[in-house]
């Protein structure tokens, strides 16, 4: 089963907001700067999002902007195949991270999401 396009775009938003790592700042701080963006302007958590995290915020990437691409790390389960007694979901155990490219952009590349669906 998949998740909904506002589930993914949520979650995409969480983990912008709340990660932890500033591995990726030194290539947004370049990658930004070289499109000729000010670097009192890049602010990564607050005004540099994913595309989905973006979409959360109620805003649309520019048709035609390219974004900095950056690498994560996202964690890995694995299935066990026991039932959990209180959920009745198969459980899942952590098999660790892997790495994983996402590609984010600045405000200034995006605009607001017209209220009607219109683009």
């Amino acid at each position: 089963m998949h998740a909904s396009r506002e589930a993914i775009q949520q979650e995409a938003l969480g983990r912008a907001v709340g990660g932890q790592s500033w591995s990726n700042y030194a290539p947004i701080f370049a990658g930004f700067a070289a499109k000729g963006i000010p670097e009192t302007q890049i602010k990564p958590r607050e005004n540099v999002f994913t595309y989905h995290a973006w979409r959360a915020l109620g805003r649309q990437v520019r048709r035609g902007e390219h974004g900095v691409k950056v690498t994560t790390f996202v964690p890995m389960t694995k299935k066990t195949g026991d039932l959990d007694p209180t959920t009745g979901d198969e459980k899942k155990v952590s098999i660790g991270k892997r790495a994983w490219t996402a590609t984010v952009f600045h405000v200034s590349q995006t605009e607001p999401v017209a209220k009607d669906g219109a683009q």
